[in-house]
């Protein structure tokens, strides 16, 4: 007499030598190209059960999208549940259901998929542009206590467009406007006459003759009193 032990190890063993069933395979077979499925058309209920289980979200709204003139949610509506589930969380749930007995209401999931998906984009886009403007302010009150470095220059000491002369003195000068209208000055007619009067009044200075002293005048008129003498009178 076989033991239990042995009696379920001969079944299991029966069992995996009875080969799948051509439903079996097609099943497989649409499982495996999922992303391929479309329109679905009139395919029975309990075939599209196990295969619309193992969707994505993608391609589970692609299927319904693709899938005219028929509802599909007797089967999808448990699988938009459970996405719901899984990414806003038990609580969720249970918050939308209690919601939709109090008002006496029901909604298919997918449709509160969408909706909590929406307002899930809008409150992250909000808080995003919030943070950012926190930023900007932050920036601007950082700059606004920072140490402003001065470029402006300086105004330099009065001098003399000649620098002392009639040459240019313009090497020192900062300001290129100022260096523009010295040179412009100095490029001048007037100037010009200027300096060309006082190379003609040196030249004439140093050609006028150096004026000799007198050659003792007291001494000429005393020779003349000697030899003379007191001029007498004429009779």
């Amino acid at each position: 007499m076989k033991s239990w032990d042995e009696d379920i190890f001969g079944r299991n063993m029966v069992m995996k030598k009875n080969p799948p069933s051509l439903v079996d395979l097609c099943i497989k077979k649409a499982i495996d190209n999922l992303r391929y499925l479309g329109d679905v058309g009139e395919t029975d209920i309990r075939l599209l059960d196990p295969i619309l289980s193992h969707c994505t979200k993608e391609q589970l709204a692609h299927i319904e999208e693709s899938t005219v003139g028929r509802d599909l949610s007797q089967v999808t509506n448990r699988l938009w549940k459970r996405f719901y589930e899984t990414d806003f969380g038990v609580k969720s749930v249970n918050l939308v259901i209690e919601r939709m007995q109090e008002k006496k209401v029901s909604f298919k999931w997918q449709m509160l998929y969408e909706a909590k998906k929406r307002d899930m984009e809008e409150a992250q886009e909000k808080s995003f542009n919030r943070i950012k403007e926190l930023y900007k302010q932050e920036v601007e009150r950082k700059q606004k206590r920072q140490v402003k470095i001065c470029t402006k220059v300086p105004p330099s000491s009065k001098r003399s467009f000649f620098g002392g002369g009639y040459g240019p003195s313009i090497t020192n000068t900062k300001s290129n406007i100022l260096k523009k209208a010295r040179i412009e000055v100095l490029k001048s007619q007037e100037v010009k006459n200027l300096t060309a009067l006082k190379k003609n009044t040196v030249q004439k200075h140093n050609c006028l003759p150096a004026r000799k002293p007198p050659l003792n005048p007291g001494k000429s008129s005393g020779s003349s009193s000697n030899h003379g003498g007191p001029t007498g009178r004429r009779f």
